[in-house]
């Protein structure tokens, strides 16, 4: 079949996890409950960063990025679904599936790259201490950001400059909760033989470059604490790397497991991976780096505090 658009299908159908009505009640309330705490959670770490002046350094700069990034993420999937399950609708249009997968690509992708910045800001920060204010200058952190994002921008329109010539002639059911490529890769009665290709070629070098990237980084790292002295300095230094590493291995791991195979050997048992990376890994993330922060957990309970006071005065005001 040629490489033109034949698309005959004009929206899809997102099964999610369950054909049973009595059990949408529960997924609406269970996801309703996993977006607000992501949403909440992850807008605290970036209002507490901000807020904080002393909390205005690379590392924490990253990790409200991190925090946006993650909640820009779980909005392209989540709200939708719920407006579905609500509706009792499970029909999604061929343009908006196309958007989501877009989006999709466009978070997870700098979600990848923002670990491997962070990789190297705790590498610099741990190896070379005395350098590291000239080296992780806010320069070299916007040039960071922007690469980032313009290969993101590429990334993500390959995907979609590919789906787009492919042809969806029957089946429509997507056995997820969202629009996810290698589902939809297997609903197309065109060959995906380039998608593949593309896909396998480009996703191995966006995604395991700075997966190796972090592993080298995190080799020195060690290296580099391990000729601490004392056994409190290597547990100070090292403990500044506990909550990137939880994440990261989070992150990878169930991207390594759902992306990391042919499509033709997903299932729908692949829809729980898929739900671990979009919904819960976001979710988990402001918890892990709030844990063992104390810097953070400082300027989380002034925003709250803040916050509570502001509402109070408000209250008393009417």
């Amino acid at each position: 079949m040629d490489g033109r658009n034949q698309t005959s299908v004009s929206e899809f159908l997102l099964l999610g996890f369950s054909d049973q009505p009595e059990q949408h009640k529960l997924l609406f309330g269970l996801f309703l409950w996993m977006y607000m705490v992501t949403m909440v959670g992850n807008l605290l770490i970036v209002l507490a960063i901000i807020s904080d002046s002393h909390l205005h350094t690379p590392m924490y700069l990253f990790i409200a990025n991190l925090s946006f990034n993650d909640m820009c993420f779980i909005s392209t999937s989540i709200p939708k679904m719920l407006v579905n399950i609500h509706r009792q609708n499970k029909a999604i249009s061929y343009a908006v599936c196309l958007t989501q997968i877009y989006f999709l690509f466009l978070f997870v992708t700098l979600d990848n790259f923002i670990l491997a910045m962070m990789a190297y800001d705790r590498y610099i920060a741990i190896c070379f201490p005395l350098h590291y204010s000239t080296i992780m200058r806010p320069r070299l952190c916007l040039l960071m950001f922007i690469i980032s994002f313009l290969i993101t921008q590429f990334y993500s329109l390959l995907h979609i400059f590919l789906l787009h010539r492919l042809s969806f002639c029957a089946d429509n059911r997507i056995s997820h909760i969202f629009c996810e490529i290698y589902a939809l890769l297997t609903l197309s009665c065109s060959s995906t033989h380039l998608n593949e290709i593309m896909g396998y070629t480009f996703g191995t070098v966006l995604f395991l470059s700075p997966l190796s990237f972090i592993l080298v980084s995190y080799v020195h790292i060690i290296s580099a604490v391990l000729k601490v002295p004392s056994a409190s300095g290597r547990w100070k230094a090292f403990s500044t790397c506990s909550s990137h590493l939880s994440v990261v291995t989070l992150f990878y791991g169930t991207l390594v497991a759902v992306y990391l195979r042919p499509s033709s050997t997903h299932t729908t048992k692949d829809s729980v991976a898929t739900v671990m990376y979009a919904v819960v890994t976001p979710m988990l993330n402001p918890f892990i780096y709030s844990f063992k922060n104390q810097d953070i957990k400082g300027a989380l309970s002034r925003v709250v505090w803040n916050m509570r006071s502001l509402l109070g005065v408000r209250g008393l005001q009417k």
